[in-house]
């Protein structure tokens, strides 16, 4: 339940004052489009085992109520889910990610362990073209422990893993049939680790989470995959590395290392469609910072800092998801315990403006993501076992909630892809 002053009703009455009533001719329509477009699968990854049995000392773990990666089939015009089947795997499918030609799924199983390392590792399925249904193809080592992100080079030949628990980023070949080759290159976060108390915390915050070593967050390529980036919340730190398709192997940038504010973790990144602007969002200081980016030298310039959260918040708070939407408006940020979703014009320099935030209807909100068409946005809470789904206005940038849910123990992520109409 949101804080600070916020009741629920408040965020209710601040979306449908941006919102609005919808046409009905505007409803019909969509209906219509959607009964002539083809099917739209959702894919949703989970906490299927218990992270306490990785790691018996930590508090607050999920408990693992997911079975592995739930499927469901989208209603393209009201934006329910219709469940699909599950894919069972005990090992924590906790981040997805789908190649171009939507064809292959990649999962990061967050509580494997396999050899003396009892390092994670990365599932590879095939995608059926007509049904959605998965198939495995293989499953290779993580190159480290709790790989937490994987997403793929814009080439298609890469996987990018970040492993959380191992401190370290992995570059996994994608061979001609989809299956992956072992670890072209893997790198170890190497530094000082963060203060527990974020500097740009709220006042009264207590929010600790991954100040008590490397870890590796997310990674992803920039938009000409010239260069990688990853972030390291225990060091407070986003690197830049120089990326050879023909090798699978890093090299630091000539700008490699960008510090955060100490405590502040940066946690995930998002690039403006327009690939100059990267945005940047710390899980204990509940801050957005905006960067300018040289696509030519992999430079990050910092440019703005803005806090996720509503004025006068005050207490513990942890960010999780940046999402900007597909026509560069707007962007979007996770508050977990504050439990809402913040929307941000986007100016046309870049920069962030406040503009509402959206109670997630459960709590604990992990990520979220737009549907193909960008009409929905749906919303893991992890903690209340469910997707929450959101109508977009794509003219103010509000978030309504649809009334629908779709019942997934612990999700942590969701994905979709459009199949071939029959």
């Amino acid at each position: 339940m949101p804080t600070s002053g916020n009741s629920r009703r408040t965020f209710l009455q601040t979306t449908v004052a941006l919102a609005g009533a919808t046409p009905l001719v505007a409803t019909r329509g969509r209906a219509r489009a959607a009964q002539e477009a083809g099917k739209c699968m959702a894919y949703v990854g989970t906490f299927s085992s218990p992270l306490k049995d990785v790691l018996p000392t930590q508090v607050d773990l999920p408990p693992g109520n997911g079975r592995g990666i739930h499927l469901f089939e989208v209603d393209r015009a009201t934006g329910a889910l219709r469940e699909a089947g599950v894919h069972e795997m005990g090992t924590s499918p906790s981040c997805l990610v789908i190649n171009t030609a939507g064809n292959r799924l990649y999962s990061a199983n967050e509580t494997d362990r396999q050899g003396p390392d009892k390092e994670g590792t990365v599932t590879a399925f095939s995608i059926h073209p007509a049904t959605g249904q998965l198939e495995p193809l293989n499953t290779v080592r993580s190159g480290g422990a709790g790989p937490t992100y994987v997403s793929i080079h814009p080439a298609g030949k890469h996987l990018l893993v970040a492993n959380y628990f191992g401190g370290s980023i992995a570059v996994l070949p994608i061979q001609a049939d989809g299956k992956l080759g072992e670890a072209t290159d893997v790198k170890n976060d190497t530094g000082k680790i963060g203060p527990a108390r974020a500097a740009n915390a709220p006042k009264g915050s207590f929010a600790f989470s991954g100040h008590d070593r490397t870890h590796a967050h997310q990674i992803a390529p920039d938009p000409t995959g010239r260069f990688v980036i990853h972030v390291d919340l225990g060091l407070d730190t986003i690197y830049v590395w120089k990326f050879d398709p023909a090798t699978g192997k890093l090299s630091p940038a000539d700008h490699h290392t960008v510090t955060l504010p100490p405590g502040d973790g940066p946690r995930h990144f998002h690039f403006h469609p327009n690939g100059k602007w990267f945005y940047s969002i710390q899980e204990e200081g509940s801050t957005l910072v905006l960067f300018d980016y040289d696509g030519a030298t992999g430079k990050l310039t910092v440019r703005q800092t803005i806090s996720t959260l509503p004025p006068g918040f005050a207490g513990s708070n942890f960010c999780s998801e940046v999402l900007v939407s597909g026509d560069g408006k707007f962007l979007y940020a996770g508050n977990r315990l504050h439990d809402s979703i913040g929307v941000f014009n986007i100016a046309t320099d870049g920069t962030l403006k406040h503009l509402a935030d959206e109670w997630t209807r459960g709590n604990y909100p992990r990520s979220f993501n737009f549907d193909p068409a960008g009409n929905f946005l749906y919303c893991c809470n992890q903690r209340a076992d469910h997707v929450a789904v959101f109508r977009v206005n794509k003219t103010t940038g509000a978030l309504a909630f649809t009334g629908h849910y779709a019942a997934v123990g612990n999700p942590s992520m969701i994905v979709f892809q459009e199949l071939t109409k029959a």
